[in-house]
């Protein structure tokens, strides 16, 4: 066959294949996921309770289908929820996350705000987050209502782990939690949550937007059950079998999503260790909302005494 004509056909044959793997992965960005996780925090004798983990919903008023999904959750009846951030992708969005949430407000709550609660989301190609952090941030464009979304969430109850602690009593049990702002930004203050877990606490939580090793090994060294975290979205854009190749932070991608334990090579049990939970999000940049071999998700964790 000439060259010319051979050339023709295997653009064309790339053509036909980057625009299916694009409808694929626009199809697969909507395809929200309720995943199950059982971790062994509970002290001996204690009842397994659910704890419902949201993060990264990057919520605009036209998406109503993941409104639907999420207002579904309620049914789940979780006794505490953990929303570790980038609630917002739109000026208008506070009144429809609260919305959509619905009665998941009404249960026990903490919360820490993540860079697109702050800031309006901008064009950005999925495939740059392939390429090594340079440690620019979006930060000159306009901020979003983020006040109003604390507001509403402090308002239904839930507490504001910004930089700080929480308590609350869930399930009969005490649980403590330390929060920091988003590391991403750099709003992290390590210094102002710094010390001992609350040793009297049943149940010990540090929650993150982005799990930066800097702030898990604090969270791991002072003594906190868990570290709960969000922001990588999974790597969503992934190989096959959901192998993460970035997490746009200093987190190995091996650990982008779900349970595993913090330093990586730890076991239940060591000193100045932690379980790290990461979820990979339900929200992706609203302008191009693409994921490859990673569906959006909440996890549903059910912590259960230790067993053995």
């Amino acid at each position: 066959m000439p060259v010319l004509p051979l050339l023709r056909r295997t653009a064309a044959a790339g053509v036909l294949a980057g625009g299916a793997l694009t409808a694929y992965a626009a199809w697969e960005a909507r395809q929200y996921t309720l995943r199950h996780v059982t971790l062994p925090l509970l002290p001996p004798g204690a009842e397994p309770l659910k704890v419902l983990h949201l993060s990264d919903i990057h919520m605009t008023p036209d998406q109503t289908r993941k409104q639907e999904w999420l207002r579904s959750l309620a049914a789940l009846e979780p006794d505490l929820v953990v929303n570790t951030g980038d609630n917002l992708a739109h000026a208008r969005s506070v009144d429809v996350v609260a919305d959509s949430l619905g009665g998941l407000l009404d249960v026990p709550g903490v919360f820490v705000l993540g860079s697109n609660d702050y800031f309006s989301p901008g064009m950005r190609n999925p495939l740059a987050y392939l390429l090594p952090d340079d440690g620019e941030r979006n930060t000159e464009v306009p901020q979003l209502p983020w006040p109003a979304l604390v507001e509403r969430f402090t308002g239904a109850g839930w507490l504001d782990l910004t930089n700080g602690f929480g308590g609350l009593e869930v399930a009969g049990l005490r649980f403590a939690f330390a929060g920091v702002d988003d590391p991403h930004l750099s709003y992290d203050d390590l210094a102002r949550v710094a010390g001992p877990a609350d040793p009297a606490a049943d149940v010990r939580l540090g929650v993150t937007h982005a799990p930066y090793l800097r702030v898990l090994d604090q969270f791991a060294s002072d003594g906190y059950d868990a570290v709960i975290a969000g922001h990588t979205h999974g790597g969503q854009v992934c190989l096959p079998g959901g192998r993460a190749l970035t997490t746009n932070c200093d987190l190995e991608p091996a650990r982008a999503r779900g349970l595993h334990r913090h330093p990586a090579d730890s076991t239940p049990g060591d000193a100045g260790s932690t379980w790290l939970h990461v979820s990979a999000g339900l929200g992706t940049n609203p302008y191009i909302r693409l994921r490859v071999a990673c569906r959006p998700e909440a996890t549903l964790l059910t912590l259960t005494p230790p067993t053995g």
